[in-house]
Formats: structure tokens, C-alpha cells, sequence
């Protein structure tokens, strides 16, 4: 069985929106964007951290919007960057509610899922091994989480207080164990968190 895996930048207050560029979510007027990618530039030692255990990923799992911004943006630049490789070779799903997204799935190694996000995952889950690991994503992980999909949480957390966004957690309560947590000399604490079954 896939271990279910999101992986997150986030505020101290929680917030995961747009952390990459100004223009990636400005979802509710949320014009902050590009606040993690600022802090990153500055805490190699935060993102080395975050991109340790890239290895175990056997798939990857993307809501429809952030598939095409995150792995469009990534393999549609010639500039050199770490994910590269990654997102071409490994296997990516895409959720979908209503069937082939406008301008369907690009990307080499690209599966759609159609239909309700937590029916699909749940049966992905069972088809696998290894780690299934969800990027961005927000409204997604929000679902799985609710659903009580998702395995284990790796959470960049950035010494910032955007006091505005779409926080990572919405009213889903959860019990976390550490497993593990590195903090960088910049401030950026990179923690992965187990979720502990009621």
C-alpha cells in the first residue's frame, strides 16, 4: 500500500498559499505570493533539508491546478533547478472531478483520475508501495486529510506571519507524532509528522 505523503511550505501562522511566485494563487486577493521562495533563496540549508527524501517517492499526486502550475512551470523552464529530473521520470497522478482537464496532461509519466478525489486516492493507495507524496495542492490535501488519507505531513516551516491565506490546516483535527526535525541556521524548521489513527 502507497504511503500517502503531503509535503508543504507554511507559515508560522499556518498559511500555504502561493508560496512559490506572485502570481501562482491569488485566490480571496491573497497578493503575498512568493513568500517562501523569497525566505528559501536565503536557507539552502532549509531546502536541502525539505528535498532529503526525495528517493523514497515511487508517485506523485497533484490537484488539477497545481499540476499544471507546478509541474508546468518546473519542466517548462530552461533554467537548471533540482526538480527537473524528478518531475519528468516519476509517476504523476492528477484528480479530477469532471474528466480530461483543458489542455490535458502534458507532462510525460501523466495519469488522470476522474472522480471524486477521496474515492480515486483511497483506491490508488491500495494499488501501490512506496510513497505517494502530494505537492501543493491545498484544496486537496484539506479532502484527504478529512478523509483520513494522509500518512505523514513534511512541513517546511518559514520564520514568517502572512496573518492572510489559505492555511494548510482547515477544521480537521489531528494528532501528529515527530519523526523527525532539522532546523536550518536561517530559521526554516523542517519537520516530518506522522499521523496518529484515532
Amino acid at each position: 500500500m502507497h504511503e500517502l505523503v503531503v509535503v508543504e511550505n507554511v507559515s508560522l501562522d499556518g498559511v500555504a498559499q502561493s508560496p512559490g511566485r506572485p502570481d501562482e494563487d491569488t485566490r480571496g486577493g491573497f497578493a503575498l505570493g512568493g513568500w517562501a521562495s523569497r525566505l528559501l533563496a536565503d536557507d539552502p540549508e532549509a531546502v536541502q533539508a525539505a528535498v532529503g527524501g526525495q528517493g523514497r517517492t515511487a508517485a506523485m499526486l497533484f490537484g488539477r491546478r497545481t499540476y499544471h502550475d507546478l509541474v508546468g512551470h518546473w519542466l517548462g523552464t530552461d533554467e537548471p533547478n533540482p526538480f527537473t529530473e524528478v518531475l519528468r521520470s516519476t509517476p504523476k497522478f492528477v484528480t479530477s472531478r469532471s474528466g480530461e482537464p483543458r489542455g490535458g496532461l502534458p507532462w510525460p509519466n501523466s495519469q488522470l483520475l476522474v472522480g471524486e478525489a477521496v474515492q480515486t486516492v483511497a483506491a490508488l493507495k491500495q494499488r501501490g508501495e512506496g510513497e505517494l507524496v502530494v505537492l501543493g495542492s491545498l484544496s486537496l490535501v484539506r479532502e484527504l486529510t478529512a478523509a483520513g488519507l494522509v500518512d505523514r505531513f513534511v512541513l517546511t516551516t518559514l520564520p514568517v506571519v502572512l496573518g492572510r491565506g489559505t492555511r494548510l490546516f482547515g477544521g480537521t483535527a489531528l494528532d501528529l507524532r515527530v519523526e523527525s526535525s532539522t532546523t536550518s541556521a536561517g530559521g526554516g524548521v523542517v519537520a516530518s509528522y506522522r499521523v496518529r489513527r484515532r
